[in-house]
């Protein structure tokens, strides 16, 4: 088959393509590589106007005109290729908002790939609007938006996912859905939101390439080397602030038992390999499944403080504290784990092989893009 993959996160399409072109299908992603992380695309939109002097211009041309300069770009950048966009077989979205404009111009980009392309399909990927009410509404314990709820003055980094809950998104949201063939979960925590969906096609797990993910053994002889990776953008999303309380607790109590290694906002590159020397790996609090970070980090054998809530469990029908750590938005019990971890460091090596052999039996790429053929061919 000949397949659109449209839109990058956090390397998702590129380990997705490379189980279809293993299975001998013809893949193609478009996208802006995910803005700081530059992961690989095939036809690439550069994003304009995000530093310096341009930025201050866009900002008030948006606030005065409702006009974004970023958007209107990345549709120039489209209608350069146009013709690359037809014809395909199947395409894929990563999101409602793919191509990483603003509602309306999202609209225009979207109604010409829907207009030659027969089977579009969704994946739900990131914040959306079902995803987003349905966190708004409470329905879980805990989302993205606890923080938020929590203190409002940390608002200004949760306006974008405010943002879906807006008329312009809502339309979009309808316009997209009205187009589709399906929606796919990629996880747990946009599974939940979605099991009421008449175009709802089930999920299917994030797929890793764990060919290019070579398993470190870890040697804990020595100190225990903790690894914390900040993304600026999205530090109170993640939960980094209860992951530095929890840090500082424990480095408190175990100065010289352990070693903290903090970066933030590296390219993928730069991320993937930084962590390599590290036992235990501080991913995000706020999610209930792990995403491709945590997985990427499973499959080279360490212990990931991630999403590993009950429904999860329950779906792939594990123990607690087997695979990673569960870390819930409480630094105490953060730290508490941690010691555990410590004070019991052949746990560390059996959840580092538990975790390798979990990722190869149900992330595997080739057997994830196998799913994703046999879904999108059912409908």
């Amino acid at each position: 088959m000949k397949i659109l993959l449209i839109g990058e996160y956090s390397r998702l399409h590129n380990s997705l393509k490379e189980g279809l072109i293993a299975l001998g299908h013809e893949v193609i992603i478009a996208g802006s590589g995910d803005y700081f992380k530059k992961y690989p695309v095939d036809i690439h939109f550069e994003i304009k106007y995000t530093k310096g002097i341009m930025l201050f211009v866009k900002k008030v041309l948006f606030r005065l005109f409702k006009i974004d300069i970023t958007s209107l770009n990345i549709k120039k950048q489209f209608n350069s290729h146009k013709e690359k966009f037809k014809n395909y077989d199947v395409v894929q979205l990563i999101n409602e908002k793919a191509f990483g404009t603003y509602a309306k111009t999202e609209i225009q980009l979207l109604k010409f790939v829907f207009e030659h392309n027969k089977n579009v399909y969704l994946l739900s990927c990131g914040a959306d609007y079902t995803n987003v009410k349905f966190a708004i509404e409470n329905k879980l314990r805990y989302s993205i938006l606890t923080p938020y709820e929590a203190n409002k003055e940390k608002s200004n980094e949760f306006l974008h996912i405010l943002d879906y809950l807006s008329n312009p998104y809502k339309e979009l949201h309808g316009f997209v859905y009205k187009n589709i063939k399906g929606v796919i979960a990629s996880d747990i925590d946009y599974h939940l939101p979605l099991q009421e969906n008449k175009l709802y096609l089930g999920l299917i797990p994030n797929p890793i390439n764990t060919e290019k993910l070579k398993y470190i053994e870890p040697k804990t002889e020595g100190k225990i080397i903790i690894f914390h990776g900040i993304n600026e953008h999205n530090y109170y999303k993640k939960g980094n602030d209860i992951f530095e309380a929890a840090l500082n607790i424990i480095q408190e109590k175990y100065s010289e038992k352990i070693e903290v290694i903090t970066t933030r906002s590296l390219p993928y590159d730069t991320y993937i390999n930084m962590f390599n020397s590290a036992h235990i790996i501080l991913d995000q609090v706020y999610s209930y499944d792990q995403g491709f970070n945590a997985l990427e980090a499973m499959a080279k054998g360490k212990v990931v403080f991630t999403g590993a809530e009950q429904e999860w469990l329950d779906f792939y029908g594990l123990q607690k504290d087997t695979i990673c750590i569960n870390a819930l938005p409480d630094a105490k019990y953060i730290a508490e784990k941690l010691e555990w971890l410590i004070n019991n460091p052949e746990k560390i090596t059996e959840i580092s092989k538990h975790a390798r052999a979990f990722v190869e039996k149900e992330h595997l790429y080739t057997t994830i893009a196998e799913k994703y053929i046999k879904r999108w061919s059912s409908t």
